[in-house]
């Protein structure tokens, strides 16, 4: 998933932001890069579902004779997972 970012200015005292370049100087700014807030939330959505499986990978010990078993269940977590 690319995210667009957006270079702009943000003003040290106020917190203005200006694009696509700084003020007329009245300002102390300084570059930032911001991204769209719909784009961040559908990351931590995706980082949210894999940090569950991770967690999932890490507490679970399958019972003896059945790794196989657990591994393939755990791999079509992963899967739905990642879309």
């Amino acid at each position: 998933m690319a995210i667009e970012r957006l270079k702009a200015w943000e003003c040290v005292g106020c917190g203005k932001i200006d694009a696509p370049q700084p003020c007329i100087g009245v300002c102390r700014d300084r570059k930032v890069e911001l991204v769209y807030g719909s784009e961040y939330d559908a990351v931590v959505a995706r980082i949210g579902s894999l940090e569950a499986i991770v967690k999932t990978i890490a507490r679970t010990t399958p019972r003896a004779g059945e790794w196989e078993r657990s591994w393939r269940a755990l791999q079509e977590q992963a899967r739905r997972a990642l879309g």
